[in-house]
């Protein structure tokens, strides 16, 4: 019988961990289980972070609220159907992501792999996002990511073709988001970035 984790150094980063195991953590710190393996998630995102997500959560949402696809906003658990991977050894928090199959939603929050997912980069989480992040996304067939740099102010989006992403130009600074999967929605690049510093 599994029991309760209440502290994070409780946590033993050599061993594999499945979302039963995720499901009995009790501490405060956010965490990611990545192939098994425990990834402690940044501190509490910059305000600058909080804008975007904001800015971008407010933009999709108000193009999919006549629709059946529905957004969140981390945190919300995502487990991943990784190839490569035992079964229910991913569960990520992307920063926001579209779904559009409500048969993956249940109490816990998304099982399975969501239409679109967008990762807004921070200094501590770029490397993550950028690679680890990218090729699960990309194994797990998420059709559409996006990546927000806020520094450069620029997006990139990554469209799944034949199992592999194809990366279109970076949008930037008086630019429109284009999604391929979602040709509809489309975001302007400056309306992402209002009130950032």
């Amino acid at each position: 019988m599994k029991t309760f984790v209440d502290n994070f150094s409780d946590l033993d980063l050599t061993k594999t961990y499945s979302y039963s195991d995720y499901l009995m953590f009790r501490f405060q710190e956010r965490v990611e289980i990545i192939k098994g393996y425990i990834l402690k998630m940044s501190p509490a995102p910059s305000s600058n972070h909080q804008t975007v997500s904001q800015n971008l959560n407010f933009k999709i949402y108000s193009h999919f609220s006549n629709q059946s696809c529905r957004v969140f906003v981390a945190p919300f658990d995502v487990r991943l159907p990784i190839k490569s991977a035992k079964k229910n050894t991913t569960v990520v928090q992307p920063d926001l992501c579209v779904i559009c199959d409500e048969s993956k939603l249940d109490d816990k929050g998304c099982n399975g792999t969501p239409d679109l997912i967008v990762e807004i980069l921070s200094p501590k989480n770029s490397k993550h996002d950028v690679e680890t992040k990218f090729n699960l996304y990309q194994e797990s067939g998420v059709k559409e990511y996006w990546i927000v740099q806020i520094e450069q102010r620029i997006i990139l989006v990554y469209t799944l073709k034949n199992e592999e992403y194809i990366g279109s130009k970076p949008y930037g600074e008086g630019e429109i988001i284009k999604s391929i999967i979602f040709p509809e929605m489309k975001i302007a690049v400056d309306d992402v970035f209002i009130k950032v510093n």
